[in-house]
């Protein structure tokens, strides 16, 4: 980020290449919609370029990042008509990054238990947007893009232990939820 801030456009090109994949997995998590997520992305990675002059390395980019992606997605959510404009999406087919090795091996599966499993996966999607905001945002830094709470914690602009309780409630909210469902 300092060779982007000093004008190295070869530099951008690489941050932009190394994060936008996380930024967009973040985010079509966040608000539910990929095709919104890749335009939130591109904003706040023109925000970033736009920026750069003004950025101060007080904390890991990623932290400075995920601040930023996280606050967009918190505006989207709060508008007035997010909900009216999400689709129901097919995830499993818009995720182009997914890792097929990382999946487990459908021909040994029963097609029963494939069924099952993406129709937990759907549900648990949907309980996930169903989450206060605050709540969604700490627990896809701290459980899916790997960040330490202090580094939610300065994404969000709050302390360690408010996200430690965002954390908890959303994770036994979607406990709660998911065991409603099998009941």
């Amino acid at each position: 980020m300092l060779a982007v801030q000093r004008g190295d456009r070869s530099a951008f090109g690489q941050l932009f290449e190394k994060h936008v994949r996380g930024v967009v997995g973040f985010a079509a998590q966040f608000v539910g919609a990929r095709a919104r997520a890749e335009e939130l992305a591109q904003d706040v990675f023109l925000q970033i370029y736009r920026t750069r002059a003004r950025y101060v390395p007080t904390a890991r980019f990623t932290t400075w990042l995920y601040r930023m992606v996280t606050n967009a997605c918190l505006s989207e959510v709060r508008r007035a008509d997010h909900r009216s404009r999400i689709l129901p999406v097919d995830h499993a087919v818009e995720r182009d990054d997914a890792d097929p090795g990382s999946l487990p091996e459908v021909a040994t599966r029963s097609s029963e238990e494939v069924v099952l499993s993406q129709e937990s996966l759907n549900r648990l999607r949907t309980e996930l947007e169903e989450l206060p905001p605050q709540q969604r945002a700490a627990l896809l830094l701290a459980r899916v893009e790997g960040l330490s709470y202090e580094e939610v914690a300065e994404a969000l602009s709050s302390s360690v232990s408010a996200v430690k309780s965002l954390v908890h409630r959303a994770t036994v909210r979607l406990r709660d939820r998911m065991q409603e469902e099998h009941k």
